[in-house]
């Protein structure tokens, strides 16, 4: 089976940081590239971004590139998000899914329970 984890979310003033953690269980990581999505309140989920398997390639939406970075620990199974210089429009709920290749075309798995982002002042 192949799940994955999100945590490291909270709530953070406007300019902050948080450092989300994707954690995978029941299977390889090395095998797969790892999509970051998030969905704010009444609107659909959205890519912000995505790291193949080796971490050799990264992609990023438009609204965080400069602010937020991808990468991954394999032998911990786990990828993160690094975010920094949080804006009120990051706000959502943040979920991780595995891939084949990035960016993600069909996700492998169902989704999680993600990990909730709150920046406000």
């Amino acid at each position: 089976q192949l799940q994955l984890v999100e945590s490291g979310g909270g709530l953070v003033q406007p300019g902050g940081s948080l450092r989300l953690s994707c954690a995978a269980s029941g299977i390889n990581l090395d095998y797969y590239s790892i999509g970051w999505f998030r969905q704010a309140p009444g609107k659909e989920r959205e890519g912000v971004s995505c790291i193949n398997n080796s971490g050799g390639s990264t992609n990023y939406a438009d609204s965080v590139k400069g602010r937020f970075t991808i990468s991954r620990d394999n032998a911990k199974k786990t990828v993160y998000l690094q975010m920094n210089n949080l804006k009120p429009e990051d706000t959502g709920v943040y979920y991780c899914v595995a891939a084949l290749n990035c960016p993600v075309t069909v996700q492998l798995g169902s989704w999680g329970q993600g990990t909730q982002v709150t920046v406000s002042s």
